[in-house]
């Protein structure tokens, strides 16, 4: 059955899973198998030779893997995805598909700090040099080009402080010179901004985040079309090996089955936490698209359908304070990641200081009172009271 032009969750629901095939199993099979065999030589050899639709090897393709694939590539608006054991390899494998030795890269700064330091110190080895720009100012990003410019890559809101870049004009300015664009979508995940459809070349993700949405997965996703998927499924992925196992894509399949549920939730929570914290007296700053006071909330709305639950806050107070109101919170838990069902505070102080040099850090405008918080599912009431006891020991 053809769902294509079925409403999301319907999508979400049913795309790409043939019960009939499983014996009318409602849930998705887990393949959990390295190998498939075979019941002759040709059969095999057929296979290898790709004249039948067989699966060979896991680390290949599995069918499990498989139907999320074709999921996340639906939801993405692309004609394929290729999914990854973590974020980070979709990530590395997605910039290296479109990079060579010698290249230039153009990167938006307070991007995700693992990427920055594998462009800014990784691919240095390899005689490839990134300029890091003001990603909200495209004149910014125009006299960085080169001749030797192979990618323009985006987060859009970046890490941490949120900017958005133009997505739309930055994309058919890279394709006017032949540049390939890539964009990481955590943020705003497949059900709120779609960049393919504004013109850029690849889509990254990071699973593990509103994907998964239940903190159990690790996991990463690249969509883009046939050409550079197909591309990417015959060297990054099977010579880098970090593919995806049956079981973590059996986990994102269930993860998708509720996406557009929870990122409503979210959405609505961290609308009422960003307007409890811009009145509040001792936060001097929020960071998120979807509040007015954001200085892009306008071009935020003309790109995304929607926000989701990851803001971030300035307390107006040292890093002892900072200290004080991590340690009084009860509800929010403190930890690295987010987009799972729980809410989740973070002061980036800690990590930033240790992944990223002095300079660079103090160029990304980090405060040591900026806390990021990423919005779970709970009541929001009792988050604002959570938020309201912390803030009240600052």
């Amino acid at each position: 059955m053809d769902y294509t032009n079925y409403g999301l969750q319907t999508l979400l629901s049913h795309y790409a899973e043939e019960n009939e095939k499983y014996l009318g199993a409602a849930a998705v099979p887990i393949f959990e198998t390295s190998t498939f065999v075979f019941e002759s030589y040709e059969e095999i050899d057929d296979a290898f030779s790709r004249k039948n639709k067989r699966y060979i090897y896991t680390r290949g393709m599995n069918p499990t893997v498989e139907i999320l694939e074709k999921k996340l590539a639906a939801l993405e608006k692309g004609e394929r995805a290729k999914c990854f054991a973590s974020g980070m390899a979709a990530i590395s494998s997605a910039i290296l598909s479109v990079i060579k030795a010698g290249d230039h890269v153009i990167c938006v700064k307070n991007i995700y700090g693992p990427t920055y330091n594998f462009l800014s110190k990784y691919l240095t080895k390899f005689n490839i040099e990134t300029t890091f720009v003001n990603g909200e100012n495209f004149e910014e990003i125009k006299q960085a080009i080169r001749e030797n410019t192979s990618l323009i890559y985006l987060e859009s809101p970046n890490s941490l402080i949120f900017m958005l870049q133009d997505i739309k004009k930055i994309a058919s300015f890279a394709k006017e010179r032949g540049i390939k664009t890539i964009i990481d979508n955590s943020w705003a995940s497949p059900v709120f901004q779609n960049p393919l459809e504004m013109g850029i070349d690849i889509v990254v993700h990071s699973a593990s985040k509103y994907i998964g949405g239940h903190s159990d997965v690790v996991a990463g996703c690249i969509i883009g079309n046939k050409d550079i998927i197909s591309r990417i499924e015959e060297n990054e992925y099977p010579l880098l090996g970090g593919i995806l196992a049956p079981f973590e894509a059996w986990l994102l399949i269930r993860g998708l089955r509720t996406l557009e549920i929870r990122m409503e939730k979210h959405m609505r929570n961290a609308l009422a936490i960003s307007e409890f914290l811009a009145k509040h007296p001792k936060i001097s700053k929020i960071y998120y698209p979807g509040h007015p006071s954001h200085p892009q909330y306008e071009l935020a709305r003309k790109q995304m359908k929607g926000f989701s639950g990851l803001l971030s806050f300035e307390i107006d107070c040292d890093i002892e304070g900072v200290k004080r109101f991590i340690n009084n919170l009860k509800i929010i838990k403190l930890g690295v990641s987010w987009g799972g069902y729980e809410s989740l505070a973070f002061p980036p102080v800690i990590s930033y200081s240790k992944e990223i040099p002095a300079e660079r850090f103090k160029d990304f405008g980090i405060k040591p009172g900026l806390v990021r918080l990423s919005v779970g599912l709970e009541n929001v009431e009792d988050l604002i009271d959570d938020l309201e006891r912390a803030l009240s020991k600052v």
